[in-house]
């Protein structure tokens, strides 16, 4: 009895922990990587913000006395920034790296100077040379499963500054100018750091912030696009893996289970990838199946007139059989898919196999409908990715159909010149549908003010594989702007 309970005991304690490890060890749905050719054009955008940032420093004022000399140092401004020789590069498993390396920096500040009864006012013009930077970002995945600046490593130091007088006794007061540029870069050193951590920290992770992770697509589902690690960083790219899933809007706690094949990166060529698993579509299937959204019903107008009349001739002895004076009623078909449509991607292209049960139904004017036959209908599409921007589209065309009976192999037969009429049917009817659910797109996770171009679709087995390159349709500091001015879209799901 004692070995049972702690058998049991055992078991429960296992149990959780082993979902626990299969969850996480879930393979990602999407995935993006940003290779060392975006992280140049990445590069000159942050380098216009760095620029900016520092010349909004605000320097404090600089009281002091040497020897007979008393003077206030105020209004302190920096005129120019001049960081040719910045680089912003990866950091394997930690992050990013922007160096500036022997650059300079101009600024002007206004002086008042007491010696003895004389008093003298003007300004300073200092330019500051040698002007190295080393800031580090650490990249995390946040609770929420966001990208996130976790923390930053910043080194910055001035290797010289000079000063130049105006004024009645500028010229005389150059002997001044070593005493104040050496207090002026001990403060601009002490100012650098703090205003590049205050940036980073706060201002870009609000834009990273601002990036949907849980946001609605349509009025039916919504995607997850959480992170489901820390970002993998190498000398040569930033692989970010995301969850990518779809769910119901009406349930989103009931899920597909991830048991694609997970979806692997390997080319450096173009500035971004985006790698799309079976699961990443497969799981919008299933959100829409559960959303009962693959239903249909043909009836009236929305039934080809040829059509009807051929269901007519085919149930004519059905008809009789069960009231004759349904021969004039009017008719129609019930679609329902019964499962989960499937996605299929392999190097040809990209698949998806469908199920739906049909029902033939004629209508007595006011009574229920009588149900004529019963036929289940298997359909294969072909889907067509497409890429414009940072929304993913899929187009559908009908490959191939076939209906058979559900009640009887002769019944199958006699369905055979229901075969082409249908498949009409679908493609005018059921096809646009579709597309006009999936023409929108879904929203890659993006930041506003960055998008793809120039994309080339590559089909895998298990995955589809897009390249592009990168362009920025606002600078940086606009995007953070633009951040900070609207709710990321998480707050309504």
């Amino acid at each position: 009895m004692f070995q049972l309970r702690m058998t049991s005991c055992l078991l429960s304690l296992l149990f959780p922990l082993m979902f626990s490890i299969m969850a996480a060890a879930q393979p990602a749905g999407c995935k993006i990587r940003i290779t060392d050719k975006g992280l140049d054009m990445l590069k000159y955008e942050t380098q216009k913000f760095v620029e900016e940032e520092l010349t909004n420093i605000s320097m404090p004022e600089m009281k002091g006395k040497e020897g007979r000399f008393q003077y206030t140092i105020t209004n302190v401004k920096i005129t120019e920034l001049n960081l040719t020789h910045a680089e912003l590069q990866f950091i394997p498993e930690v992050g990013l790296l922007f160096d500036v390396q022997n650059s300079s920096i101009s600024l002007s500040f206004h002086r008042r100077i007491l010696y003895w009864f004389f008093y003298d006012t003007g300004n300073i013009n200092a330019s500051a040379d040698g002007v190295n930077i080393n800031t580090a970002l650490n990249l995390i995945r946040d609770e929420e499963g966001r990208l996130k600046i976790n923390n930053i490593t910043c080194n910055a130091r001035i290797g010289k500054m000079r000063a130049k007088f105006s004024g009645t006794l500028g010229k005389v007061y150059d002997f001044l100018a070593s005493f104040l540029t050496t207090g002026m870069r001990f403060l601009l050193n002490q100012q650098i750091c703090p205003a590049l951590n205050h940036a980073a920290l706060v201002h870009v992770n609000s834009m990273l912030q601002s990036v949907p992770v849980r946001s609605e697509v349509d009025h039916y589902i919504g995607i997850d696009y959480s992170l489901i690690e820390d970002p993998v960083v190498t000398s040569r790219s930033l692989d970010m893996h995301f969850r990518g899933m779809f769910f119901d809007l009406s349930d989103p706690n009931i899920t597909l289970v991830n048991y694609a094949i997970d979806p692997v990166i390997r080319e450096y060529d173009r500035m971004v990838y985006l790698a799309l698993s079976e699961y990443f579509f497969d799981s919008g299937m299933y959100s829409y199946f559960k959303a009962g959204i693959f239903q249909m019903h043909i009836v009236n107008e929305k039934m080809p007139k040829d059509l009807q009349m051929l269901l007519r001739t085919t149930y004519f002895g059905a008809i009789m059989m069960l009231n004759p004076a349904l021969v004039d009623a009017p008719m129609s078909l019930q679609f329902a898919v019964n499962s989960p449509p499937k996605t299929f991607i392999k190097t040809s292209g990209a698949t998806v196999v469908m199920t739906a049960i049909v029902k033939v139904m004629v209508l007595p004017p006011g009574q229920p409908p009588v149900q004529l036959s019963s036929m289940t209908m298997e359909a294969k599409f072909n889907a067509k990715v497409s890429m414009k921007e940072k929304r993913l589209a899929v187009h559908a065309d009908l490959r191939r159909f076939k209906i058979f009976s559900n009640q009887s192999a002769l019944e199958s037969l006699a369905l055979i010149p229901l075969q082409a009429p249908l498949k009409t049917m679908l493609q005018m009817s059921v096809v646009p549908l579709i597309n006009n659910w999936t023409k929108r797109g879904v929203r890659i996770p993006l930041a506003d003010g960055m998008d793809f171009i120039e994309e080339v679709v590559e089909y895998h087995n298990g995955f589809i594989l897009i390249g592009a390159n990168l362009h920025f349709s606002k600078g940086l500091r606009d995007m953070i702007a633009g951040s900070n001015q609207t709710e990321p879209e998480t707050s309504s799901v």
